[in-house]
């Protein structure tokens, strides 16, 4: 595999923390398909999650009405292997309504591992840590 090639996964499976983050902000739960794997696993301290609806599912489920959220991530570290790769990535999230300050936030750490599919590629496995919590 040329270096080119390489360089390419690696950019286009950093890019899918970036286009989680705006997926999960925006609200575009039914956008999940471009982010995760048909058989994905979630785990995290709100419990385990399979499968893409599943995943669709509870992301829908937890919107709560007037609440925003802004996730703001960093330190990608992403080691391809072939069709499959281990990624990495700390992420800060603000938890607000419109025009105040947050209210909430949190640091999240995130592994999971990504597969190529015909699409592109995929989160097939999520593992999210709850680093720390600030309520006010």
């Amino acid at each position: 595999m040329s270096a080119a090639i390489r360089i390419a996964d690696r950019v286009e499976i950093a890019d899918l923390f970036a286009c989680l983050v705006n997926l999960l902000d925006e609200g575009r739960h039914d956008d999940a398909h471009t982010i995760y794997h048909d058989d994905v696993v979630v785990r995290s301290p709100r419990g385990e999650l399979h499968g893409l609806d599943e995943v669709t599912a509870h992301l829908k489920r937890s919107q709560v009405e007037g609440e925003h959220t802004q996730h703001v991530h960093g330190d990608v570290l992403v080691h391809v292997d072939g069709d499959r790769a281990k990624a990495t990535a700390n992420q800060l999230v603000y938890f607000y309504r419109n025009g105040v300050p947050p209210h909430r936030t949190s640091g999240l750490r995130a592994a999971c591992t990504a597969v190529r599919t015909p699409a592109g590629w995929r989160f097939s496995e999520i593992y999210i840590t709850l680093a720390w919590m600030h309520e006010k």
